[in-house]
């Protein structure tokens, strides 16, 4: 006599292979549709922050101005911003005009490149982007603050 195996001991065995490829094809299909949208964006999200980064010591240094009646020098640099220059700096505000004190690098870790007296403004402050070379284009192109509408 055959002896027959109950319906729930059968399908308790587990997938077959063909439903493990089948599952797998299918991740892998979605993993193909849905990463590179979302690998896009951190260039784009770079780019944002360098723009946001650009206004915000823009607006440190109009402080700079209005306190000590001039912009920092080129030699002077943005670290007029964090520590009193040596000369030019009557009414340099205590604790300096950055809020952490610190000079942020661009999103990509170079510095802010900062002119003054500017070719295009007051004083120019860029960054080179994603090269940290002057020009280039897509990622790698320069963000300034004479094109930021602030």
């Amino acid at each position: 006599m055959k002896r027959i195996r109950p319906a729930t001991l059968r399908d308790s065995r587990g997938f077959t292979l063909i439903e493990l490829m089948a599952v797998v094809l299918i991740l892998g299909i979605l993993a193909a549709w849905v990463a590179p949208r979302f690998i896009g964006q951190t260039e784009s999200a770079k780019l944002t922050a360098a723009r946001v980064q650009i206004e915000s010591l823009s607006n440190a240094l109009k402080f700079y101005r209005l306190d000590n009646g001039r912009y920092p020098t080129t030699q002077q640099g943005l670290e007029a911003l964090v520590a009193r220059p040596e000369s030019g700096a009557p009414r340099w505000r205590p604790g300096g005009y950055l809020e952490k004190g610190v000079i942020p690098k661009d999103p990509w870790g170079n510095p802010y490149v900062y002119v003054s007296p500017g070719v295009h403004d007051d004083f120019d402050l860029s960054s080179y982007g994603q090269d940290g070379q002057p020009g280039g284009e897509g990622d790698a192109r320069d963000i300034n603050s004479w094109e930021i509408d602030q």
